[in-house]
């Protein structure tokens, strides 16, 4: 055994004092320090992976100068991550409000669905009949491409219509920058048509009744046969409410149950669904106009396609092909102004064609490249 000095021991002793005594020191002083900075951060992750962190600020001082607690919450829609979330509103309508009263009682009625028409004034009288097919369920937008609105109110239902004009534009313009998907959410069924479809047979209220019978997602009503048919999916069935699959010309369909010989419609008179126009909505293109293509790729925005998709029989329309819009177009190379249009509408098809096509394979890759590396 190996005793120790009394010197060393002397050191060790006051080494252990002094030690105690500090660590007594500092506890005392963080006792009664003032608590002037302390962030409280509590997070909270649900299943949809959402965030959120709250920053409080306890003291006296910074509540005084900031007066208001600081909310981040990235669930909250783009650009609104500093707003509680109860104050958010993401979705809007068209329902029209009052300058007077109480906001509460500004709506004796709030339509379920939506009806769009692109319009030129000349074809007033063809919209007039169609609107009428309409009922106070259904809010009516009207889109002009030829500058006239005003005109419009000779008829007593434009009045309470929206309105909505830029010159020589087409419905597919004006689709993707009006009837954003939370603009048009409290819709349960969103009509996009053209403006010469003639509804002499058509009923709209009971055609959503065949839609939901059918669990339509996306349709079309049934086109007469002899007037503008291009397409056998789109023709009329006089024996059945609703048709989901037809038979096309030989080597037009490489599968029964892909376009167009099932999971189609036409673009001049669509409907959609809440859901499916979501979707929809961002697959057209900003810059491609005419929406040629569009149809082949809706069945992208619903699963299964060829059950979802359909040709409602029982409410039928006649399309009167009548060029309005192309007689917007401008004279190029000595073309008449609706061959010009007709020449985009054929570049835009393959245009979209390529791009869905690229944006396909890109995402393959992408997702065979992830797999390559988790092995």
């Amino acid at each position: 055994m190996i005793s120790r000095k009394p010197s060393e021991t002397m050191k060790l002793l006051m080494a252990a004092v002094v030690g105690i005594v500090f660590g007594f020191s500092i506890g005392l002083m963080w006792s009664i320090l003032p608590m002037s900075k302390l962030n409280l951060r509590s997070s909270f992750l649900n299943r949809n992976q959402k965030l959120w962190l709250i920053d409080i600020d306890s003291s006296t001082e910074d509540k005084k100068k900031n007066n208001t607690s600081k909310v981040w919450v990235p669930s909250n829609p783009r650009g609104a991550e500093t707003l509680p979330p109860h104050i958010v509103v993401s979705e809007s309508d068209f329902y029209l409000r009052r300058l007077w009263g109480k906001p509460s009682e500004d709506l004796t009625i709030t339509p379920k669905y939506l009806v769009t028409f692109t319009v030129g004034y000349d074809q007033r009288n063809n919209i007039n009949a169609a609107v009428k097919k309409f009922s106070e369920d259904f809010t009516i937008v009207l889109f002009h491409y030829d500058g006239q609105t005003t005109e419009w109110d000779e008829f007593e239902w434009s009045k309470r219509a929206i309105h909505i004009s830029v010159r020589k534009q087409t419905k597919w313009w004006f689709a993707k920058r009006f009837l954003h998907p939370d603009i048009v959410a409290s819709y349960d069924y969103i009509f996009i048509w053209d403006e010469d479809l003639g509804v002499q047979h058509f009923n709209a209220e009971e055609y959503i009744k065949l839609v939901k019978k059918h669990g339509l997602e996306i349709s079309q009503p049934g086109l007469e046969p002899n007037h503008g048919l291009v397409w056998q999916m789109t023709k009329r069935k006089g024996d059945r409410e609703v048709h989901k699959q037809t038979e096309e010309k030989p080597g037009w369909c490489s599968e029964p149950y892909l376009p167009p010989c099932a999971g189609f419609v036409e673009i001049m008179a669509p409907v959609f669904s809440r859901e499916a126009w979501r979707c929809v909505w961002h697959l057209i293109q900003n810059d491609l106009v005419h929406g040629w293509g569009l149809d082949f790729a809706l069945r992208k925005c619903v699963e299964p396609a060829h059950e979802k998709i359909g040709v409602v029989d029982a409410q039928w329309i006649v399309h009167q092909s009548v060029p309005s819009l192309g007689n917007q177009g401008e004279s190029e190379d000595g073309k008449s102004p609706w061959r010009g249009v007709k020449d985009r509408c054929r570049k835009e098809w393959k245009m979209f064609n390529t791009r869905l096509a690229n944006a396909e394979k890109a995402y393959d890759e992408a997702v065979s490249a992830t797999n390559s590396t988790a092995r």
